[in-house]
């Protein structure tokens, strides 16, 4: 008997009692979580920064300003924006920078050529300090947010939640519009065997969170 063959038999063996057919048994209900209070807006602030994020609370009248703000701070000449951006966003970037829409990306070559990339959010975790795209039409493909060095992300405060069930519930599609999710906790990080940390290499260098409260 092959190592394949053996497995095999030992999965037969230990599912050989199992009589219901999977997505047969009962579940409870998801339930949708609400928006934080202002106590979990604040532990959604620090726990984004501790993962070495920059974060900067705007009212919503200060929002095109400090987009436009972010990229001047961070030296970008140019960014890549999603097609269902907000066009007012879309101005502010474009007083800044060179406005390069996603449609005119469309290799990993452009989008290394581009220096940052402004997009919207779907949710934010409060427990965790962690941002969701759901990739809809003001977040863009999910190369937009991976390749370029700096990352400008839009959350508006009624898009907190508190934890990661909430966000499972809100996330959770409609019959026929499954999406991916990209999840982030901070800029991209890892750890060489010298446990010496680098920041980049599997996304932006930098993030950027502008939190619009009110």
């Amino acid at each position: 008997m092959s190592a394949r063959d053996e497995i095999l038999d030992r999965v037969r063996g230990a599912t050989a009692d199992v009589t219901t057919s999977p997505g047969s048994a009962d579940r409870e209900p998801l339930v949708d979580g609400g928006a934080v209070d202002a106590d979990g807006l604040t532990q959604f602030v620090e726990m984004v920064a501790d993962y070495r994020a920059e974060v900067v609370r705007v009212p919503a009248t200060g929002l095109t300003a400090a987009i436009a703000t972010a990229l001047r701070d961070h030296g970008c000449t140019s960014a890549v924006l999603p097609e269902g951006l907000d066009p007012a966003w879309v101005d502010a970037v474009a007083q800044v920078a060179e406005v390069r829409r996603e449609s005119e990306a469309r290799t990993h070559a452009d989008l290394d050529a581009t220096e940052a990339v402004v997009t919207a959010a779907a949710l934010g975790i409060a427990v965790t300090g962690t941002i969701v795209l759901d990739h809809r039409e003001d977040q863009g493909r999910r190369a937009l947010t991976l390749i370029p060095d700096t990352h400008v992300c839009v959350v508006r405060a009624d898009q907190v939640v508190r934890d990661v069930p909430d966000a499972v519930s809100r996330l959770r599609p409609a019959s026929g519009d499954a999406r991916p999710l990209t999840w982030i906790s901070g800029p991209s990080a890892t750890s060489d065997i010298e446990l010496q940390r680098v920041e980049g290499v599997h996304g932006p260098r930098t993030l950027v969170m502008l939190l619009v409260e009110g």
